[in-house]
Protein backbone atom coordinates (compact mmCIF):
# COMPACT_ATOMS: atom_id res chain seq x y z
CA UNK A 1 0.00 0.00 0.00
CA UNK A 2 2.94 2.47 0.62
CA UNK A 3 4.76 1.84 -2.24
CA UNK A 4 1.66 1.85 -4.29
CA UNK A 5 1.38 5.26 -2.77
CA UNK A 6 4.53 6.71 -3.42
CA UNK A 7 4.21 5.63 -6.72
CA UNK A 8 1.23 7.72 -7.04
CA UNK A 9 3.48 10.94 -5.47
CA UNK A 10 5.79 10.23 -8.59
CA UNK A 11 3.27 10.17 -10.92
CA UNK A 12 1.16 13.05 -9.49
CA UNK A 13 4.74 15.24 -9.20
CA UNK A 14 5.65 14.26 -12.46
CA UNK A 15 2.47 15.48 -14.17
CA UNK A 16 2.52 19.01 -12.25
CA UNK A 17 6.06 19.49 -13.58
CA UNK A 18 5.20 18.85 -17.05
CA UNK A 19 2.03 20.72 -16.93
CA UNK A 20 4.36 23.73 -15.55
CA UNK A 21 6.70 23.31 -18.33
CA UNK A 22 3.81 23.76 -21.26
CA UNK A 23 2.81 26.63 -19.00
CA UNK A 24 5.83 28.17 -17.35
CA UNK A 25 3.86 31.61 -16.73
CA UNK A 26 0.31 31.72 -16.50
CA UNK A 27 -1.45 34.82 -17.59
CA UNK A 28 -3.55 37.28 -14.80
CA UNK A 29 -7.29 35.70 -16.33
CA UNK A 30 -5.58 31.72 -15.48
CA UNK A 31 -4.59 32.86 -12.56
CA UNK A 32 -7.81 35.17 -11.40
CA UNK A 33 -9.87 31.72 -12.60
CA UNK A 34 -8.20 29.61 -10.18
CA UNK A 35 -8.06 31.67 -7.82
CA UNK A 36 -12.40 32.20 -7.95
CA UNK A 37 -12.07 28.25 -8.01
CA UNK A 38 -10.53 28.07 -4.64
CA UNK A 39 -12.82 30.77 -3.41
CA UNK A 40 -15.80 28.59 -4.50
CA UNK A 41 -14.08 25.66 -3.00
CA UNK A 42 -14.70 27.69 -0.01
CA UNK A 43 -17.50 29.68 0.16
CA UNK A 44 -19.49 26.73 -1.12
CA UNK A 45 -18.92 23.92 1.50
CA UNK A 46 -18.59 25.42 4.24
CA UNK A 47 -21.29 23.18 6.36
CA UNK A 48 -19.25 19.90 5.42
CA UNK A 49 -15.79 21.75 6.24
CA UNK A 50 -16.57 22.75 9.85
CA UNK A 51 -18.59 19.22 9.96
CA UNK A 52 -15.22 16.99 9.23
CA UNK A 53 -13.08 19.12 11.63
CA UNK A 54 -15.61 18.60 14.56
CA UNK A 55 -16.11 15.28 13.60
CA UNK A 56 -12.09 14.81 13.15
CA UNK A 57 -11.74 16.46 16.64
CA UNK A 58 -14.78 14.97 17.72
CA UNK A 59 -16.05 18.55 19.17
CA UNK A 60 -14.67 21.46 17.54
CA UNK A 61 -16.71 24.60 17.43
CA UNK A 62 -18.44 25.34 14.34
CA UNK A 63 -18.13 28.95 14.95
CA UNK A 64 -14.07 29.24 15.13
CA UNK A 65 -13.64 27.37 12.33
CA UNK A 66 -15.99 29.74 10.38
CA UNK A 67 -13.74 32.55 11.92
CA UNK A 68 -10.48 31.21 12.05
CA UNK A 69 -10.15 29.41 8.98
CA UNK A 70 -13.07 30.15 6.65
CA UNK A 71 -12.77 33.76 7.30
CA UNK A 72 -9.56 34.37 7.21
CA UNK A 73 -8.99 32.46 3.38
CA UNK A 74 -11.62 34.12 2.46
CA UNK A 75 -10.24 37.41 2.97
CA UNK A 76 -6.61 36.21 1.46
CA UNK A 77 -7.94 34.98 -1.24
CA UNK A 78 -9.82 38.40 -1.95
CA UNK A 79 -7.02 40.19 -1.15
CA UNK A 80 -5.20 38.40 -3.64
CA UNK A 81 -7.69 39.12 -6.39
CA UNK A 82 -7.74 42.21 -5.74
CA UNK A 83 -4.07 43.11 -5.76
CA UNK A 84 -2.35 40.33 -8.04
CA UNK A 85 -2.38 42.74 -11.29
CA UNK A 86 0.11 44.88 -10.02
CA UNK A 87 1.88 42.04 -8.23
CA UNK A 88 2.34 40.61 -11.32
CA UNK A 89 3.50 43.44 -12.96
CA UNK A 90 7.58 44.09 -13.86
CA UNK A 91 8.68 46.69 -11.87
CA UNK A 92 11.56 49.27 -12.59
CA UNK A 93 14.45 49.17 -10.94
CA UNK A 94 17.16 51.90 -10.97
CA UNK A 95 20.20 51.77 -12.78
CA UNK A 96 23.49 52.54 -11.45
CA UNK A 97 25.34 55.72 -13.48
CA UNK A 98 28.13 53.72 -15.40
CA UNK A 99 26.00 51.48 -16.98
CA UNK A 100 23.16 53.81 -18.15
CA UNK A 101 21.38 54.12 -20.52
CA UNK A 102 20.65 50.46 -19.79
CA UNK A 103 17.67 49.45 -17.38
CA UNK A 104 17.36 47.13 -14.87
CA UNK A 105 14.03 45.15 -13.97
CA UNK A 106 12.47 43.02 -11.83
CA UNK A 107 10.00 40.02 -12.99
CA UNK A 108 8.60 37.64 -10.41
CA UNK A 109 8.35 34.31 -12.25
CA UNK A 110 6.95 31.37 -10.87
CA UNK A 111 8.46 28.66 -9.45
CA UNK A 112 7.52 25.49 -10.52
CA UNK A 113 5.45 22.74 -8.52
CA UNK A 114 5.11 23.74 -5.15
CA UNK A 115 4.92 21.35 -1.82
CA UNK A 116 2.19 22.18 1.06
CA UNK A 117 2.60 20.18 4.18
CA UNK A 118 -0.61 21.07 6.29
CA UNK A 119 -1.12 20.23 10.21
CA UNK A 120 -4.02 19.27 12.27
CA UNK A 121 -4.84 22.30 14.38
CA UNK A 122 -6.34 24.48 11.48
CA UNK A 123 -6.65 22.19 8.13
CA UNK A 124 -8.21 24.15 6.11
CA UNK A 125 -6.38 27.35 6.36
CA UNK A 126 -3.34 26.12 6.63
CA UNK A 127 -3.28 23.80 3.54
CA UNK A 128 -5.62 26.76 1.57
CA UNK A 129 -4.02 30.31 2.28
CA UNK A 130 -0.55 28.55 1.72
CA UNK A 131 -2.14 27.65 -1.93
CA UNK A 132 -3.71 30.48 -2.16
CA UNK A 133 -0.30 32.50 -2.79
CA UNK A 134 1.51 29.96 -4.86
CA UNK A 135 -1.30 29.95 -7.33
CA UNK A 136 -1.70 33.64 -7.31
CA UNK A 137 2.10 33.75 -7.90
CA UNK A 138 1.62 31.16 -11.12
CA UNK A 139 2.82 28.08 -9.79
CA UNK A 140 1.35 24.14 -9.60
CA UNK A 141 0.21 22.78 -5.77
CA UNK A 142 0.74 19.54 -4.13
CA UNK A 143 -0.96 19.60 -0.50
CA UNK A 144 -0.15 17.06 2.00
CA UNK A 145 -2.75 17.31 4.52
CA UNK A 146 -2.67 15.69 8.67
CA UNK A 147 -3.15 12.16 8.88
CA UNK A 148 -4.70 13.43 12.62
CA UNK A 149 -7.78 14.91 10.64
CA UNK A 150 -8.48 11.99 8.35
CA UNK A 151 -12.43 13.01 7.07
CA UNK A 152 -11.21 16.67 6.55
CA UNK A 153 -8.28 15.22 4.60
CA UNK A 154 -10.53 13.16 2.66
CA UNK A 155 -13.08 16.14 1.86
CA UNK A 156 -10.37 18.24 0.97
CA UNK A 157 -9.12 15.90 -1.72
CA UNK A 158 -12.45 15.37 -2.75
CA UNK A 159 -13.05 18.98 -3.33
CA UNK A 160 -10.08 19.87 -5.18
CA UNK A 161 -10.41 17.21 -7.47
CA UNK A 162 -13.60 18.42 -8.03
CA UNK A 163 -12.39 22.02 -8.89
CA UNK A 164 -8.92 21.46 -9.77
CA UNK A 165 -7.25 19.47 -12.32
CA UNK A 166 -4.83 17.28 -11.56
CA UNK A 167 -1.72 18.54 -12.84
CA UNK A 168 -3.08 22.25 -11.15
CA UNK A 169 -4.02 21.33 -7.12
CA UNK A 170 -3.58 17.87 -5.82
CA UNK A 171 -4.43 16.73 -2.49
CA UNK A 172 -2.26 13.70 -1.17
CA UNK A 173 -3.92 12.24 1.82
CA UNK A 174 -1.78 9.32 3.82
CA UNK A 175 0.10 8.65 7.17
CA UNK A 176 3.49 9.86 8.62
CA UNK A 177 5.25 7.67 5.58
CA UNK A 178 3.65 9.19 2.75
CA UNK A 179 4.19 12.42 4.44
CA UNK A 180 8.41 11.32 4.53
CA UNK A 181 8.09 10.54 1.05
CA UNK A 182 5.80 13.92 0.40
CA UNK A 183 9.16 16.19 1.84
CA UNK A 184 11.57 14.25 -0.48
CA UNK A 185 10.79 15.14 -3.80
CA UNK A 186 12.07 17.90 -5.55
CA UNK A 187 9.35 20.83 -5.57
CA UNK A 188 10.82 23.88 -6.28
CA UNK A 189 9.73 25.43 -3.14
CA UNK A 190 8.36 23.56 0.04
CA UNK A 191 5.80 25.04 2.81
CA UNK A 192 5.83 23.15 5.91
CA UNK A 193 3.74 24.28 8.98
CA UNK A 194 4.42 22.12 12.05
CA UNK A 195 6.52 21.50 15.19
CA UNK A 196 10.16 22.50 14.94
CA UNK A 197 11.29 19.06 15.78
CA UNK A 198 9.23 17.87 12.56
CA UNK A 199 10.48 20.96 10.70
CA UNK A 200 14.03 19.82 11.20
CA UNK A 201 13.07 17.07 9.80
CA UNK A 202 11.58 18.22 6.65
CA UNK A 203 14.70 20.98 6.34
CA UNK A 204 16.99 17.92 6.07
CA UNK A 205 14.43 16.34 3.61
CA UNK A 206 14.53 19.29 1.51
CA UNK A 207 18.27 20.07 1.70
CA UNK A 208 18.95 16.55 -0.14
CA UNK A 209 17.57 18.42 -3.82
CA UNK A 210 18.29 21.45 -3.08
CA UNK A 211 14.35 22.76 -2.17
CA UNK A 212 13.84 26.26 -0.63
CA UNK A 213 11.85 26.08 2.21
CA UNK A 214 9.27 27.72 4.24
CA UNK A 215 8.86 26.34 8.17
CA UNK A 216 6.10 27.85 10.02
CA UNK A 217 6.73 26.06 13.26
CA UNK A 218 5.97 27.20 16.73
CA UNK A 219 7.34 27.63 20.02
CA UNK A 220 6.69 29.23 23.26
CA UNK A 221 5.02 32.48 22.60
CA UNK A 222 5.19 34.78 25.51
CA UNK A 223 2.42 37.28 26.40
CA UNK A 224 3.54 40.13 28.80
CA UNK A 225 1.59 42.58 31.19
CA UNK A 226 3.51 45.96 32.00
CA UNK A 227 2.71 47.29 35.08
CA UNK A 228 0.81 50.29 32.79
CA UNK A 229 -1.38 47.83 31.06
CA UNK A 230 -5.41 47.79 31.62
CA UNK A 231 -5.21 44.42 33.69
CA UNK A 232 -8.84 43.39 32.88
CA UNK A 233 -8.78 43.92 29.28
CA UNK A 234 -5.39 41.77 29.15
CA UNK A 235 -6.72 39.05 31.06
CA UNK A 236 -9.88 39.10 28.97
CA UNK A 237 -7.72 38.76 25.87
CA UNK A 238 -5.26 36.67 26.75
CA UNK A 239 -7.82 34.07 27.95
CA UNK A 240 -9.75 34.04 24.51
CA UNK A 241 -6.13 33.71 22.80
CA UNK A 242 -5.13 31.09 24.83
CA UNK A 243 -8.89 28.72 24.40
CA UNK A 244 -9.17 29.44 21.32
CA UNK A 245 -8.93 25.95 19.95
CA UNK A 246 -8.27 25.02 22.95
CA UNK A 247 -5.23 26.15 23.18
CA UNK A 248 -4.13 24.04 20.07
CA UNK A 249 -3.16 27.22 17.78
CA UNK A 250 0.42 27.74 16.77
CA UNK A 251 0.76 31.41 17.89
CA UNK A 252 -1.63 30.84 21.04
CA UNK A 253 0.37 32.65 23.83
CA UNK A 254 1.96 30.29 25.32
CA UNK A 255 3.03 31.30 28.76
CA UNK A 256 2.02 35.05 30.43
CA UNK A 257 4.48 37.10 32.53
CA UNK A 258 3.10 39.36 35.07
CA UNK A 259 4.70 42.14 37.52
CA UNK A 260 6.44 41.00 40.77
CA UNK A 261 3.54 39.61 43.54
CA UNK A 262 0.17 39.73 40.80
CA UNK A 263 0.53 36.21 39.86
CA UNK A 264 -2.38 35.11 42.44
CA UNK A 265 -4.95 37.99 41.68
CA UNK A 266 -4.04 37.69 38.05
CA UNK A 267 -4.85 34.07 38.41
CA UNK A 268 -8.00 34.73 39.65
CA UNK A 269 -8.81 37.46 36.95
CA UNK A 270 -8.36 34.53 34.80
CA UNK A 271 -10.17 31.63 36.37
CA UNK A 272 -13.41 34.62 36.45
CA UNK A 273 -12.90 35.51 32.90
CA UNK A 274 -12.48 32.11 31.32
CA UNK A 275 -15.77 31.09 32.98
CA UNK A 276 -17.22 33.75 31.19
CA UNK A 277 -16.48 32.38 28.00
CA UNK A 278 -17.28 28.87 28.60
CA UNK A 279 -19.84 28.53 31.61
CA UNK A 280 -19.73 24.68 30.78
CA UNK A 281 -17.47 22.81 29.14
CA UNK A 282 -18.23 18.82 28.47
CA UNK A 283 -21.50 19.14 26.51
CA UNK A 284 -20.38 22.98 25.24
CA UNK A 285 -20.36 23.08 21.71
CA UNK A 286 -18.23 26.73 21.51
CA UNK A 287 -15.49 24.67 23.34
CA UNK A 288 -12.87 22.60 21.42
CA UNK A 289 -11.68 19.19 22.51
CA UNK A 290 -8.42 17.98 22.45
CA UNK A 291 -7.34 16.28 18.77
CA UNK A 292 -6.39 13.08 19.86
CA UNK A 293 -5.58 10.58 23.32
CA UNK A 294 -2.57 10.73 22.60
CA UNK A 295 -2.27 15.04 22.44
CA UNK A 296 -4.45 14.79 25.70
CA UNK A 297 -2.25 12.28 27.74
CA UNK A 298 0.39 14.25 26.90
CA UNK A 299 -1.33 17.32 28.16
CA UNK A 300 -2.53 16.02 31.56
CA UNK A 301 1.32 14.55 31.76
CA UNK A 302 2.63 18.30 31.60
CA UNK A 303 0.05 19.28 34.56
CA UNK A 304 0.45 16.22 36.87
CA UNK A 305 4.26 16.92 36.47
CA UNK A 306 3.82 20.48 37.40
CA UNK A 307 1.74 19.46 40.50
CA UNK A 308 3.85 16.96 41.40
CA UNK A 309 6.57 19.44 41.57
CA UNK A 310 4.67 21.46 44.10
CA UNK A 311 3.25 24.04 41.67
CA UNK A 312 0.30 25.78 42.44
CA UNK A 313 -2.58 24.47 39.98
CA UNK A 314 -6.05 25.65 39.16
CA UNK A 315 -8.32 23.76 36.76
CA UNK A 316 -10.87 25.75 35.70
CA UNK A 317 -14.03 24.10 35.75
CA UNK A 318 -16.84 26.51 36.23
CA UNK A 319 -19.51 23.66 36.19
CA UNK A 320 -16.97 20.61 37.96
CA UNK A 321 -17.81 18.64 34.99
CA UNK A 322 -15.93 15.15 34.39
CA UNK A 323 -14.22 15.75 31.40
CA UNK A 324 -11.57 13.85 29.24
CA UNK A 325 -12.96 10.43 29.76
CA UNK A 326 -14.87 9.75 26.37
CA UNK A 327 -14.61 13.50 25.05
CA UNK A 328 -11.00 14.13 24.65
CA UNK A 329 -12.15 17.58 26.57
CA UNK A 330 -9.79 19.35 28.87
CA UNK A 331 -10.68 22.21 31.55
CA UNK A 332 -8.44 25.44 31.22
CA UNK A 333 -5.45 24.93 33.68
CA UNK A 334 -3.63 27.83 35.23
CA UNK A 335 -0.16 27.14 36.80
CA UNK A 336 1.92 28.97 38.78
CA UNK A 337 5.26 28.64 40.78
CA UNK A 338 6.53 26.39 38.17
CA UNK A 339 9.82 25.22 37.77
CA UNK A 340 12.28 26.16 34.72
CA UNK A 341 12.83 22.22 34.56
CA UNK A 342 9.29 21.26 33.91
CA UNK A 343 8.05 19.59 30.56
CA UNK A 344 5.26 22.94 30.58
CA UNK A 345 8.15 25.41 30.94
CA UNK A 346 10.49 24.05 28.31
CA UNK A 347 8.09 22.35 25.69
CA UNK A 348 5.29 23.84 23.43
CA UNK A 349 1.98 23.61 25.46
CA UNK A 350 -0.59 23.39 22.50
CA UNK A 351 -3.50 22.88 24.98
CA UNK A 352 -5.24 25.04 27.53
CA UNK A 353 -2.58 24.84 30.33
CA UNK A 354 -1.01 28.43 31.19
CA UNK A 355 1.81 28.63 33.15
CA UNK A 356 2.22 32.38 34.81
CA UNK A 357 6.12 33.55 35.51
CA UNK A 358 6.09 36.59 37.54
CA UNK A 359 9.17 39.11 36.82
CA UNK A 360 10.31 42.04 38.47
CA UNK A 361 11.93 44.51 36.10
CA UNK A 362 11.44 45.40 32.36
CA UNK A 363 15.29 43.97 31.94
CA UNK A 364 13.97 40.25 33.72
CA UNK A 365 11.17 40.20 31.32
CA UNK A 366 13.40 40.66 28.11
CA UNK A 367 15.94 38.34 29.76
CA UNK A 368 13.53 35.39 29.97
CA UNK A 369 11.87 35.52 26.76
CA UNK A 370 15.83 35.91 25.36
CA UNK A 371 17.04 32.74 27.33
CA UNK A 372 14.35 30.76 25.29
CA UNK A 373 14.39 29.96 21.28
CA UNK A 374 13.22 32.65 19.32
CA UNK A 375 9.33 32.55 20.04
CA UNK A 376 6.75 32.96 17.03
CA UNK A 377 4.68 35.22 18.37
CA UNK A 378 5.08 38.04 21.45
CA UNK A 379 2.33 39.59 23.02
CA UNK A 380 3.09 43.04 24.86
CA UNK A 381 0.05 44.81 26.93
CA UNK A 382 0.53 48.50 28.58
CA UNK A 383 0.59 52.15 27.79
CA UNK A 384 4.14 52.88 28.68
CA UNK A 385 5.85 53.38 25.82
CA UNK A 386 9.29 53.65 26.78
CA UNK A 387 8.69 49.70 27.93
CA UNK A 388 6.75 48.71 24.96
CA UNK A 389 9.89 49.65 22.83
CA UNK A 390 12.24 48.12 24.31
CA UNK A 391 10.18 45.22 24.45
CA UNK A 392 9.81 45.46 20.61
CA UNK A 393 13.73 46.12 20.07
CA UNK A 394 15.67 44.43 22.97
CA UNK A 395 13.56 40.80 22.26
CA UNK A 396 13.19 39.19 18.36
CA UNK A 397 9.93 37.05 17.60
CA UNK A 398 8.19 36.07 14.44
CA UNK A 399 5.40 38.66 15.07
CA UNK A 400 3.73 40.79 17.66
CA UNK A 401 0.45 42.03 18.47
CA UNK A 402 0.49 44.95 21.39
CA UNK A 403 -2.60 44.97 23.62
CA UNK A 404 -4.20 42.24 22.07
CA UNK A 405 -3.65 38.76 20.76
CA UNK A 406 -2.71 37.13 17.78
CA UNK A 407 -4.25 39.94 15.46
CA UNK A 408 -1.15 40.29 13.46
CA UNK A 409 -1.79 36.71 11.77
CA UNK A 410 -4.57 37.98 9.80
CA UNK A 411 -2.87 41.17 8.34
CA UNK A 412 -2.65 40.61 4.59
CA UNK A 413 -0.57 43.64 4.18
CA UNK A 414 2.23 42.23 6.76
CA UNK A 415 4.36 39.44 6.36
CA UNK A 416 3.37 36.02 8.79
CA UNK A 417 6.65 34.06 10.00
CA UNK A 418 8.89 32.48 12.57
CA UNK A 419 12.39 33.19 13.51
CA UNK A 420 15.05 30.86 14.59
CA UNK A 421 13.54 27.85 16.03
CA UNK A 422 10.01 29.23 15.29
CA UNK A 423 10.78 29.47 11.52
CA UNK A 424 12.10 30.77 8.66
CA UNK A 425 10.84 32.57 5.24
CA UNK A 426 7.26 34.68 5.33
CA UNK A 427 4.08 34.39 3.50
CA UNK A 428 0.29 35.96 3.39
CA UNK A 429 -0.38 38.68 0.73
CA UNK A 430 2.41 40.12 -1.34
CA UNK A 431 4.96 38.21 0.89
CA UNK A 432 3.76 35.18 -0.56
CA UNK A 433 3.39 36.26 -3.76
CA UNK A 434 6.78 36.74 -4.05
CA UNK A 435 7.97 40.12 -4.11
CA UNK A 436 10.09 38.86 -0.96
CA UNK A 437 10.58 35.49 -2.97
CA UNK A 438 8.35 33.12 -1.26
CA UNK A 439 6.47 30.96 -3.98
CA UNK A 440 8.31 33.05 -6.79
CA UNK A 441 11.77 34.24 -8.21
CA UNK A 442 12.12 37.88 -8.53
CA UNK A 443 14.28 37.41 -11.39
CA UNK A 444 16.98 40.41 -12.06
CA UNK A 445 16.91 41.47 -15.86
CA UNK A 446 19.41 43.78 -17.23
CA UNK A 447 18.50 45.71 -20.57
CA UNK A 448 21.48 46.95 -22.45
CA UNK A 449 21.26 49.86 -24.44
CA UNK A 450 22.69 50.00 -28.16
CA UNK A 451 24.61 53.08 -27.50
CA UNK A 452 26.05 51.04 -24.15
CA UNK A 453 30.25 51.81 -24.13
CA UNK A 454 30.82 48.41 -22.60
CA UNK A 455 32.33 47.70 -25.57
CA UNK A 456 35.55 49.78 -25.07
CA UNK A 457 36.00 47.89 -21.76
CA UNK A 458 36.76 44.48 -23.84
CA UNK A 459 40.46 43.36 -25.36
CA UNK A 460 42.68 43.75 -26.61
CA UNK A 461 43.09 46.28 -23.88
CA UNK A 462 45.05 49.97 -24.59
CA UNK A 463 44.73 53.41 -23.78
CA UNK A 464 41.03 53.63 -24.51
CA UNK A 465 40.47 51.14 -22.03
CA UNK A 466 42.22 53.06 -19.23
CA UNK A 467 41.09 56.36 -20.05
CA UNK A 468 37.24 54.94 -19.68
CA UNK A 469 38.28 52.65 -16.52
CA UNK A 470 39.45 56.37 -14.52
CA UNK A 471 36.42 57.84 -15.81
CA UNK A 472 34.52 54.77 -14.11
CA UNK A 473 36.20 54.79 -11.16
CA UNK A 474 35.68 58.66 -10.84
CA UNK A 475 32.02 58.09 -11.12
CA UNK A 476 31.25 55.13 -9.22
Amino acid sequence: MLQTRQNALGVRFEAQCRAFEKEPFPTLDVRKDRLKRLLALTEKHEAEICAAIDSDFSARSAEETRLAELFVVRAGIRHALSHLSAWMRERRVATSLPFLPGRNRLLPQPLGVVGIVSPWNYPFQLAVAPATAALAAGNRVMIKPSELTPKFSDLLASLVEKYFAADEVAVMVGDADVGKAFVSLPFDHLLFTGSTAVGRQVALAAAANLTPVTLELGGKSPAIFDPSCDLDAAVASVAYGKLLNAGQTCIAPDYLMVPQGQGAAVAAKFAVAMAKLYPRLGDNPDYTAIVSERHHRRLSDMVAEARDSGADITEVNPANETLGVSDRKMAPVLVRNAGDNLRLMREEIFGPVLPIVEYGTVDEAIGHVNRGDRPLALYWFGKHSGNRRRMMRETVAGGVTVNDCMMHLVQERQPFGGVGASGMGAYHGEWGFGTFSTFSKEKPIFHQSRFSAASLLRPPYGKTFERLFRLLNLIT
